[in-house]
């Protein structure tokens, strides 16, 4: 990568150039499986910022103008090329953030279907009209790009979460500014530049390295015209707000607490399937995992000691070697907190079924944490209220369906809710009840494709327009309303 000096620090890409950052700050960047420094990420200051904002500014004013249908053959480009090196891109993304490959391999298709979505632009962009709307006068709608867009992204999906933003945003015609995670900066660096490589115009699309700082300097930069985040509920609420305050556009994904109820008719085995690989897959550091299974009347013993037996059964390493499938979290300090919640959870009455901390023990290079169950525990206790981030599974008890979605609805998070059943009865119940924005009947992680929103409710997320599908094209180009009227006409 040129993104890389010889020092292991990364450079920000800015007026299409990669040059390093004006400060003396930066963090490693470990591998969480091994300990491995891979780089040096930089954090960066507000002159790199404005820098960059600057360069986004002079693009945008050309790329506005380019027609749409260029625009979306540029996306037409930038997908082959990632197809091309799909593998590459799994493996740099199990390096750096810890997943396994097929989780990985996973994630960088979901990435590539939002550019073939992006490609769509001539048609998303499309405006209505209506002629004669009175007596000689039509109505039109027309569709423009924002302005300039500055992406923040998380750790846990350091390629398709960038990928929800940056295509439809550029495709759209506006420029781009994208702050990756510090902690997984190096996938985002390989699909800018092959962005570049697909024929993104220098300026269009830039990268500037950092922590709070380097976010605070974009969400109150007068030249940025909208921001769209994704991270934790603190973080997205803080974005929200300042960025809201500074008169910008924003969109502004949380963090979450998702319930999957189990009612005795369902499917016992592919239940226990999907909430494994839900609750446990990527370490449970998706926003979309299972993390509080709620067991109805019968099932609840049965349930309990299938998932202690699943979570034995997990082959536990480094996810770049095929057959594993629990990686490490993401730092040592990010697992010290969960222990603690574990440790908290236990004190306020939460039984320990499954203990995932031998894992700590067993494998001391990489920041391992294994399945872990605690049932018996309430609605009030703090590993049922608080986002874990972790392959930890909380068991609440319920008499019945009713009582189960008043278990899910109490939460402050509403991103995701799944239900287990072969009623359809019950299943329509959940569906017209239950308070969250995205569910699953009998699917595990149900998160929407591209050409759907990614639609979080209550604090899981800040803003009106949600990521991905219609919702992505509205919040990346506004309207103009053009009545018009040709006197001396026939009409």
């Amino acid at each position: 990568m040129g993104a890389i000096a010889q020092d292991m620090w990364l450079k920000n890409l800015i007026g299409g150039i990669w040059q390093r950052a004006q400060t003396d700050s930066a963090l490693p960047v470990p591998n969480p499986a091994t300990g491995e420094r891979l780089a040096e990420v930089p954090l960066s200051s507000a002159a790199d910022v404005d820098a960059a904002v600057r360069s986004a500014r002079e693009a945008f004013e050309r790329w506005r103008e380019v027609p749409v249908t260029e625009r979306a053959r540029v996306m037409f480009r930038w997908r082959e090329l990632l197809v091309s090196r799909a593998e590459e891109l799994a493996r740099l993304i199990t390096t750096e953030n810890g997943k396994t490959l097929e989780d990985a391999r996973a994630e960088v298709w979901r990435g590539i279907e939002v550019v073939e979505f992006a490609a769509g632009m001539p048609t998303l962009m499309q405006g209505f009209v209506t002629p004669q709307v009175s007596r000689g006068i039509d109505m039109e709608l027309v569709r423009y790009p924002v302005g300039v867009v500055a992406g923040i992204t998380p750790f846990n999906f350091p390629m398709m979460v960038p990928m929800w933003m940056m295509p439809l945003a550029i495709a759209a015609g506006n420029s781009f500014v994208l702050k990756p995670s510090e902690r997984t900066p190096l996938s985002a660096v390989r699909l800018v530049e092959l962005a570049m490589e697909a024929g993104v115009p220098e300026g269009v699309l830039n990268l500037v390295h950092g922590g709070k700082e380097t976010v605070d300097a974009l969400l109150t930069h007068p030249g940025v015209d909208a921001v769209s985040f994704v991270g934790s509920q603190p973080a997205a609420e803080h974005v929200f707000r300042t960025a809201a305050a500074c008169g910008k556009r924003v969109q502004a994904l949380a963090g979450a607490k998702n319930h999957h109820i189990v009612l005795p008719d369902a499917n016992f085995e592919g239940a226990v399937h999907a909430i494994r690989n839900s609750g446990f897959g990527s370490a449970g550091q998706r926003c979309m995992a299972c993390s509080v299974v709620v067991a109805v009347g019968s099932v609840a013993d049965s349930l309990v000691e299938a998932l202690r037996e699943a979570g034995d059964k997990m082959r536990i390493g480094n996810g770049l070697e095929e057959g594993t499938e629990l990686g490490p979290l993401i730092r040592a300090e990010h697992r010290a907190k969960v222990m603690e919640k574990i440790e908290q959870g236990l004190a306020e009455g939460a039984v320990l079924v499954r203990d995932g901390r031998d894992a700590v023990r067993r494998l001391p290079q990489g920041f391992f944490l294994g399945p872990t169950i605690l049932d018996r525990v309430t609605p009030e206790m703090t590993v049922a209220r608080e986002e874990l981030f972790a392959p930890v599974l909380s068991v609440i008890r319920a008499g019945s369906l009713e009582e189960a979605i008043g278990v899910v609805n109490r939460s402050r998070f509403g991103n995701s809710a799944v239900i287990y059943t072969e009623s359809g009865a019950a299943a329509r119940q959940f569906r017209e009840t239950v308070q969250a924005g995205m569910l699953g009947i009998n699917v595990g992680v149900p998160v929407p494709t591209a050409f759907y929103p990614f639609s979080g409710w209550k604090d899981s997320f800040y803003g009106d327009l949600h990521a991905n599908g219609r919702d992505a094209v509205e919040f990346y180009t506004r309207k103009k309303m053009v009545t018009s009227r040709w006197f001396g006409g026939d009409r």
